[in-house]
């Protein structure tokens, strides 16, 4: 008679579907490119739309906005709605605001397809994480979401790298091939994720959406998760968001070249989050990793933006930045799950977090566009550093808590 040991050995254990894996990772890299598109094309839009530096920051900044204001609600509609469908319909959604795009006459035409293509972005950043849970083992999940955590600094990098090709395409050229491309990879993500076990973000459909807002609002964790994402998000974007236009400033070159350097600073954070992975994969508190992130972020800003350092110097700063500061939103994704009070509730977790993300996406610019516009680069060092070491103090308050979950 077979044992119930044994007969446990038996059984086929879950793997990491590393294709799904893969092609989830995929939808937030081409949905990353519709952040980095607008830092490249800075130029070009204040050119052609004849607005100043900050007016054009809201173009960054109106992509954010829904998000900013509806995460959590689409979080919580998530928790009753596969997350596959969510992730290619978001795809779709920002193919279609790209595109429009396009064709804007002016500014205010211009935000309101940055909202569009915002609201798929939200769909795809918020339902995704359910589909890495899927994919992965719970013993490959730690460096699964630190490989999903690498999605806005590699889409970020890779569209940088089309600084050179914009004197060709033009900024609308840019707009054009992003909803090409958007389109195409939402019909490769359906084909590739047709088998993938359990895509809905709470595998138990009974929670109504309302139950889900309540206890997302009531949850301690939810809420901690996205003031460290706003925090992160705002001192990020306020810098990286103007990366390019900084650096021709600081290092005196030219369009393409500055991008080229912008790139390679953005590309540090998709190291940093997978050494973080590897990090908290080896026991490393994640705690400790917030205040590591938050406290090497407002050093580089001291160096980057207040001393006056060599440009190269200045410009390695930039590169720490990047890649410490990438411990953040790694940490934050791998929390989600263990933070939620149940599974049903991850989205409205995610929700709430991304919230808190995009709201620091649309103060970040905007308030970093109005004080470099009208003060100078170096009165920005103020409120970023004051910003970061208040989220390092609020994660080391929180750690108990934060463990506890592990």
């Amino acid at each position: 008679m077979t044992s119930p040991v044994a007969a446990n050995d038996a059984l086929p254990r879950p793997a990491t579907d590393r294709a799904a894996l893969v092609l989830v990772i995929g939808a937030g890299i081409v949905s990353a490119f519709q952040v980095g598109k607008v830092p490249v094309a800075l130029q070009s839009l204040r050119a052609d739309l004849g607005v100043d530096l900050g007016a054009v920051s809201w173009v960054l900044s109106a992509f954010a906005l829904v998000g900013a204001l509806t995460s959590l609600l689409i979080g919580a509609v998530s928790d009753r709605l596969q997350a596959r469908r969510a992730v290619i319909a978001g795809l779709a959604v920002q193919a279609a605001g790209s595109a429009l795009g396009a064709l804007a006459t002016g500014l205010p035409s211009l935000l309101a397809t940055r909202a569009l293509e915002g609201l798929g972005f939200l769909a795809v950043t918020v339902a995704a994480p359910a589909m890495v849970v899927a994919a992965t083992t719970p013993a490959s999940r730690k460096r699964a979401f630190a490989a999903w955590a690498t999605f806005m600094p590699v889409g970020m990098a890779v569209v940088m790298l089309a600084a050179p090709l914009l004197g060709r395409l033009g900024w609308r050229g840019l707009w054009w091939a992003n909803a090409a491309l958007l389109a195409g990879y939402a019909v490769v993500l359906a084909m590739g994720t047709r088998r993938l076990r359990g895509t809905a973000a709470g595998e138990t459909a009974r929670d109504g959406v309302l139950r889900s807002l309540r206890d997302a609002l009531g949850s301690g964790g939810a809420w901690f998760l996205a003031g460290q994402f706003c925090a992160y998000t705002a001192v990020f974007f306020a810098l990286f968001g103007f990366l390019p236009t900084l650096l021709g400033d600081r290092l005196d070159v030219g369009d393409a070249a500055a991008g080229m350097l912008s790139a390679i600073a953005v590309a540090a954070g998709a190291a940093g989050c997978i050494a973080c992975g590897a990090l908290l994969t080896r026991g490393w508190r994640a705690s400790h990793l917030l205040v590591v992130g938050f406290s090497t972020i407002a050093l580089c800003s001291i160096g980057m933006l207040l001393l006056p350092l060599p440009g190269e110097l200045a410009y390695a700063l930039c590169v720490l930045f990047s890649f410490a500061g990438a411990f953040i939103p790694v940490v934050i994704f791998d929390a989600a799950p263990r933070l939620a009070a149940r599974p049903s509730l991850l989205g409205s977790v995610v929700g709430l977090a991304t919230q808190g993300n995009n709201a620091g996406i649309v103060i970040g610019p905007a308030a970093a566009g109005a004080i470099a516009g009208t003060a100078g680069w170096s009165w920005l060092a103020v409120p970023v550093v004051a910003v970061a070491l208040a989220a390092a103090a609020g994660a080391h308050a929180y750690r108990h808590r934060l463990e506890a979950a592990r």
